[in-house]
């Protein structure tokens, strides 16, 4: 049974150091960041959530701008992978329906909150042609820390923001260009089989009044095949609004292409205090993946030495078989 467990570890230290696609599916859920790795070429994934927000705003001296609102809040993200098992397109969409409560009037805010789409492609992956050695015997040996664990896996990300309505729940979103640009860096370091740690920085609606720069951090534990955890920190920075927040939350492994998800978020500041809580579902459909073989530069240059050796060797035998001339007689 220890031989059987230990096995099932080194299956999944290999297939979270050199896939793209893994057995299991591989979602971002439940935190907001985005994974340095794309679902796989032909692999469409689909994660969605719904959860309930508040919001509380009494840092004004004059009552009639103070306010409280609750609402829901539905989020879908489409991932689907193509051309190459580095790259993948991503739409993000996020529909939010709240009421504001003032002193004097209340106001009903509804309509989309996020609409972006883009390309994530992956830049460089350390374990791409690295295999770990598993001692079957020593776990402790397994779990041990290696300097190579703090080389990050890098990816990029290129999209746009899609304003084509006029956002009531952005600060001076009447100024927001109808399409906007959002770039951003992404690096994930895998800690053991246990670990996982991913950085987003990114620059969002860029050249506009809302130009905004901001951060996530996160760090997942798996427990088992079946059970994670993470905790997220988030930051935000504009003209209009500054922030931090702060997410905790869980994921578990129905099916081998389905998860569920629970987390809860929390700002910081109370300018204005901000909690959301929701659950969420990650499907994703593989039925047209087909395994893609990938060789390390060693191993072409071993094949086309070959191929060279045997091209040569296939030449001199044509060439025996000529017959050859005859010499004159003198």
């Amino acid at each position: 049974m220890k031989l059987k467990f230990l096995s099932f570890i080194a299956l999944l230290t290999f297939q979270l150091s050199n896939a793209q696609y893994t057995d299991i599916v591989n979602s971002n859920r439940p935190s907001e960041s985005m994974s340095a790795f794309a679902v796989g070429r032909t692999v469409i994934q689909l994660e969605g959530g719904f959860g309930f927000i508040n919001e509380k705003d009494n840092t004004f001296a004059v009552n009639t701008l103070d306010y409280k609102a609750n609402g829901v809040v539905a989020d879908l993200n489409v991932r689907y992978g193509f051309f190459k098992e580095q790259l993948e397109a991503v739409l993000e969409l996020s529909h939010q329906r709240d009421t504001q409560e003032f002193s004097d009037r209340d106001r009903s805010r509804n309509g989309l909150k996020v609409s972006t789409i883009g390309l994530k492609y992956l830049v460089y992956d350390p374990y791409k042609f690295y295999e770990e050695n598993v001692n079957l015997y020593s776990w402790k040996a397994n779990q041990k820390f290696k300097m190579s664990q703090l080389i990050p896996i890098v990816a990029v990300y290129g999209g746009m923001n899609l304003n084509f309505s006029n956002n009531k729940f952005l600060i001076g979103a009447e100024e927001l260009a109808i399409i906007s640009p959002k770039l951003m860096l992404i690096t994930q370091n895998i800690f053991g089989e246990q670990l996982v740690f991913i950085t987003n920085t990114f620059l969002d609606k860029i050249a506009t009044e809302g130009q905004q720069l901001g951060y996530l951090l996160t760090l997942t534990k798996g427990f088992n095949e079946r059970w994670s955890a993470f905790t997220e920190i988030k930051g935000l920075s504009n003209k209009f609004y500054k922030d931090n927040f702060i997410s905790a939350g869980g994921a578990y492994l129905l099916l081998g292409n389905l998860q569920i998800d629970a987390s809860i978020s929390k700002s910081l500041k109370n300018s204005p205090s901000i909690m959301y809580g929701g659950i969420g579902l990650t499907w994703r459909s593989d039925t047209n993946y087909k395994d893609h073989l990938i060789k390390s530069p060693e191993k072409n240059k071993a094949d086309k030495a070959k191929k060279e050796k045997k091209k040569k060797n296939n030449e001199k035998k044509m060439l025996d078989k000529l017959p050859k001339s005859n010499e004159k007689e003198e």
